[in-house]
């Protein structure tokens, strides 16, 4: 009778487990709901919030987007010149631009830009709610009659949301016009039809899923840490390894949504 007492115990500690991560998704998912219906408020945007909105949005792309575009740019031109090189060895000339543009354009810059973000924005930005939350900053708020959330969440995550797209779009604008240089050389004469097979490649659907890709992903660096920095922390004793390193929590759980999107955004592109 013990093996099978001990049989239904481990059966009811496993679904007591399964239940409590099922209650907690729920509760992570009407989060990220209220944060994002929060931005997208046009209260949000107004005063007193609107000068922290404009300062994070500012802060997230601005100071970086240079020397992102100009380390991808160096990338690509590695990658574009390796892929060039390759076909024309083989007699697949006629192929080298249209994989540099589905391997670099439509895949790795979005996915460098979410990473990106989420290093230099979306983990730092954790901390520093976290902290604030626990100081008891959010209560301040409250008695002075401001909305924590609004002053201290949303523009992060508005931050974060901006410039993931913002990120992606310059540096695959850039990546293109270089991958013009390298097959075609600096002549105007060949701008026609590279157009045209570029444009061959960002068919409608294609087009479709390489936005909902990048919005998604943009979604997942914006609100995933946002999201843990608001629970509560009197869980810790129960769960004490994930209390030890929340942030390594949050980038295992962005890795597996990112990785998510990606093979998502597969399926639509290729099958």
């Amino acid at each position: 009778m013990s093996g099978i007492d001990n049989f239904r115990g481990g059966w009811a500690a496993t679904w007591t487990r399964w239940a409590g991560l099922g209650g907690e998704m729920r509760r992570g998912g009407r989060d990220a709901a209220s944060l994002l219906l929060l931005a997208i408020s046009p209260s949000s945007y107004r005063s007193p919030y609107r000068s922290e909105m404009a300062r994070q949005i500012y802060l997230g792309t601005a100071p970086v987007l240079l020397w992102f575009t100009l380390l991808v740019s160096l990338l690509s031109l590695v990658l574009i010149r390796i892929v060039v090189v390759t076909a024309a060895s083989y007699g697949l000339s006629q192929y080298a631009l249209e994989m540099v543009v589905r391997v670099l354009v439509l895949e790795l810059i979005p996915l460098s830009a979410a990473l990106f973000v989420a290093v230099r924005l979306s983990l730092p930005g954790f901390s520093g709610v976290a902290s604030l939350h626990a100081r008891g900053e959010f209560e301040r708020l409250r008695q002075r009659g401001l909305d924590p959330l609004r002053m201290l969440v949303v523009p992060r995550v508005v931050g974060c949301l901006f410039a993931v797209p913002a990120l992606a779009v310059v540096s695959g604008v850039t990546a293109l016009v270089l991958a013009y240089l390298v097959v075609h050389g600096p002549t105007p004469w060949a701008f026609d039809s590279y157009t045209r097979r570029v444009g061959h490649v960002f068919s409608p659907v294609v087009s479709v899923v390489f936005a909902l890709k990048t919005v998604g992903l943009s979604l997942v660096v914006a609100l995933v840490p946002f999201v843990s920095a608001l629970r509560p922390r009197d869980a810790g004793p129960r769960r004490p390894r994930a209390a030890l390193n929340p942030q390594l929590r949050n980038l295992v759980l962005m890795f597996v949504l990112i990785l998510l999107v990606e093979l998502l955004s597969l399926v639509g592109n290729y099958y």
